[in-house]
């Protein structure tokens, strides 16, 4: 599977079911990966949920990433990590990388910096995310990026583009136009009425850009 498409990034829910029933959606609609991201349940809760997402991801045939946590990653066997400015351990990507291993996936959140991107590059990261690109609800006070900057980090470094922030229908495919090859979504995929309809409508705005099949 390559890297691109959408990315359900999952909301901040105590209720394992629920959260469950959440995901389970996004997957039915074709979504290729998932992120888990918990800012609010306690540890032993993260890991349970966690554990859950992968098993669900597994039947779905998605990967699921892990947000902030590389020890969680290789605690449950999830596809990967991503990470933001200081989730790395000791604030190393490098040891990030090691931790992980060749074959998990690592992602690094770049926000607006192409210093940073070249950072992760350099430390073996599988895609470079940016953003936020839009006002995001999740996140209102993220720095913005622009929109050239997701064309600019492909071309320089040669890495799968993930967009996050803001992300919805509307404005998806522009972000695709500019170099995107990732859509990382959370309130427009997961307040959707429809959630498995939400989810093939944005895996329908990759077909036919030639990276994403």
């Amino acid at each position: 599977m390559r890297l691109g498409g959408l990315c359900a990034i999952t909301v901040d829910d105590l209720l394992l079911p629920r959260l469950s029933a959440l995901v389970k959606a996004a997957l039915d609609g074709g979504a290729p990966f998932v992120q888990y991201r918990n800012k609010i349940a306690p540890r032993p809760l993260r890991r349970a949920q966690a554990a859950e997402m992968l098993r669900i991801c597994r039947a779905a045939g998605a990967r699921l990433i892990i947000n902030d946590d590389v020890w969680l990653a290789v605690e449950i066997g999830a596809d990967g990590a991503h990470l933001g400015r200081d989730d790395a351990p000791g604030g190393s990507l490098a040891a990030a990388r090691d931790a992980l291993g060749p074959k998990r996936i690592l992602g690094v959140s770049c926000y607006n910096e192409l210093s940073r991107a070249e950072e992760a590059a350099r430390a073996g990261a599988d895609y470079l995310a940016f953003g936020s690109m839009f006002t995001s609800r999740t996140k209102p006070t993220a720095v913005r990026a622009p929109l050239e900057l997701l064309g600019e980090a492909r071309r320089q470094f040669g890495l799968p583009i993930a967009a996050i922030g803001g992300i919805t229908l509307e404005n998806a495919p522009q972000l695709i136009d500019a170099g995107a090859d990732m859509l990382a979504v959370v309130s427009d995929l997961f307040d959707a009425m429809d959630i498995k309809a939400r989810a093939e409508a944005y895996q329908q705005l990759f077909n036919g850009t030639g990276r994403v099949h």
